[in-house]
């Protein structure tokens, strides 16, 4: 479990096949310090499972469906990515709980810069709409984030905005996004969990969904 609270700015080094999948290795000092075998680091919001490590990097497998489905599957050697190790237990959570199992992918569609801070406008798949409020929480590539505008519940394509404070542009990735990239979309578990408990209510009873 994470907080999307960014540790670390990290770069991809490697990438070679393994199986149907990959294995990447991302440069992340801080992560990689003290990495363990069979820990999880989350990678701009896809959580991986450490295979091997050195002082300056680690190694993690990426399955084939983690690259159908995040935006991960297009990265390249050089691609920056935000880090994020699991958080320990007692520690405080600073952002909101993020799982590291990403929802799905949106596309930078705004960038506006502002004195202080900048604003992205982000397109959301319909399937996710329901799932995002304003003033709630989202993780985009893994970076907890306020939800400050959406779009209307009738428009054929959603969107949703982040403002984002100079501690965050300077901090992740997210500083750096340009329109037309991709991101790693995950939504509030506890929206999730609520949209199946209605989807449940509203079965026919004894019936299947």
């Amino acid at each position: 479990m994470f907080t999307g609270i960014i540790e670390e700015i990290g770069e991809i080094t490697a990438i070679s096949p393994a199986g149907d999948g990959w294995r990447l290795t991302v440069r992340a000092p801080k992560a990689a310090s003290d990495a363990v075998h069979g820990e999880s680091i989350a990678v701009s919001g896809v959580c991986l499972t450490v295979v091997g490590s050195t002082a300056e990097s680690f190694d993690a497998d990426v399955m084939k469906q983690t690259l159908d489905v995040a935006a991960i599957g297009g990265t390249t050697v050089g691609t920056r990515v935000n880090i994020e190790k699991a958080m320990p237990v007692g520690a405080r959570l600073g952002g909101h709980i993020v799982q590291g199992h990403v929802d799905g992918v949106g596309v930078v569609l705004e960038v506006r810069p502002g004195a202080e801070w900048s604003v992205l406008r982000v397109s959301l798949p319909a399937d996710l709409a329901p799932l995002v409020v304003d003033k709630g929480s989202i993780s985009v590539d893994g970076t907890s984030l306020t939800v400050s505008a959406v779009s209307a519940p009738a428009e054929a394509e959603p969107w949703f905005e982040v403002s984002l404070i100079p501690e965050t542009l300077a901090a992740t990735t997210l500083g750096s996004r340009a329109v037309g990239d991709r991101v790693n979309l995950e939504t509030d578990i506890l929206a999730r969990h609520v949209e199946r408990l209605l989807a449940f209510r509203a079965a026919p009873e004894g019936g299947s969904l």
